[in-house]
């Protein structure tokens, strides 16, 4: 019985916590409409540019996809919770490089 009531609690923790990071990517965005996950997502060809010291710049399609999100949602992105395999810094500097006219993200 103990293990039933522990997977609950599990399982119900990890549900506050999904809707409490949407909710914080809702909040800190000023004019971004998507998620924290959907941008996420929308921004998967930048992962080998934005890895830990990766030496990879951004390609073609990461800097359409960047131009495609928008500024406020790369800024709720990189202000959000940690990312596994993401270095924030390496992130806020995606604009300069796909050189897009989007205003420094302020990383909290």
């Amino acid at each position: 019985m103990k293990v039933f009531g522990y997977r609950v609690f599990s399982l119900v923790w990890f549900l506050v916590f999904m809707v409490a990071l949407v909710v914080v990517a809702q909040v800190d965005s000023t004019s971004c409409t998507s998620t924290f996950f959907s941008a996420l997502v929308q921004l998967i060809p930048c992962r080998a540019a934005v890895a830990p010291f990766s030496p990879i710049p951004p390609s073609e399609s990461c800097c359409n996809a960047l131009r495609a999100l928008g500024q406020p949602c790369l800024c709720v992105l990189v202000n959000g919770p940690p990312i596994s395999g993401v270095d924030r810094n390496m992130a806020s500097q995606l604009p300069e490089k796909c050189t897009t006219n989007f205003e420094p993200c302020v990383i909290i």
